[in-house]
């Protein structure tokens, strides 16, 4: 259930019977020729889907996080790693006085994982409350359906070319892209990054069949929704 869906009044009946939250995590950055918010897209509907059945609500999704190597790419801004954590732990701490104790965190985009600390910090001096961080990418079932269809699966290639991150109008090379060396990525300036990716895409197929792609998506969604429904363990 989106929470934006909701007055407060349905949010505090909510919280009668229900103390979870799920809270995506994306980031606007350029993603080739798919669309800047791939990140900030699929966390959220990712997460919607996967809650709906569950009758669990979902926060719309972060739209801003760290990625400071696209600077050279327009349209890719960046927070600060401090300025991040402390973002992540105020939610926390507001969410938690109202009254939420268990936070799913539903990452779009590997840099947020610099704010992973902040949140793991935070549960241990909360004694009740539960995290769970989950990359929904990287899942070991996700994982399991890319490596049977394509391997070559990274960043603005095939594997995050879904019906809902495409242009209008815009065409995607047919050609395989050479993986890129990324060893190093992160310890580049943003103009050494640009020059290394040109397009922006990491490398592999631009695009694969839909039938390929939405069997990654459903893997994700059954994911995500195991983890709302199990993944707590003892607080």
């Amino acid at each position: 259930m989106r929470i934006e869906d909701c007055n407060w009044m349905q949010v505090e009946r909510y919280l009668e019977r229900d103390d979870r939250l799920v809270v995506p995590l994306g980031s606007i950055e350029q993603h080739g020729y798919l669309s800047l918010g791939v990140d900030r897209i699929l966390s959220e509907r990712v997460s919607e889907e996967a809650a709906e059945p569950v009758g669990v609500l979902v926060l719309p999704s972060l739209p801003y996080g760290l990625t400071p190597y696209f600077a050279a790419y327009p349209g890719s801004p960046t927070l600060r790693v401090e300025t991040y954590r402390s973002l992540l732990s105020d939610l926390l701490d507001s969410f938690a006085d109202q009254g939420f104790k268990r936070f799913l965190f539903v990452n779009g985009h590997g840099g947020n994982d610099g704010g992973r600390a902040a949140v793991e910090a935070w549960e241990s001096g909360h004694e009740g409350c539960r995290t769970l961080w989950h990359n929904w990418w990287a899942g070991a079932r996700v994982r399991a359906v890319v490596d049977e269809i394509d391997p070559d699966a990274s960043h603005a290639s095939w594997f995050e070319n879904f019906p809902w991150t495409r242009l209008p109008g815009v065409e995607q090379p047919q050609e395989r892209k050479p993986m890129a060396d990324i060893s190093q990525l992160r310890e580049l300036d943003p103009g050494a990054v640009r020059e290394l990716l040109g397009d922006g895409s990491l490398g592999g197929l631009y695009e694969r069949p839909d039938e390929d792609v939405l069997r990654v998506w459903e893997a994700g969604v059954a994911e995500v929704r195991a983890l709302i429904e199990h993944g707590w363990g003892a607080a």
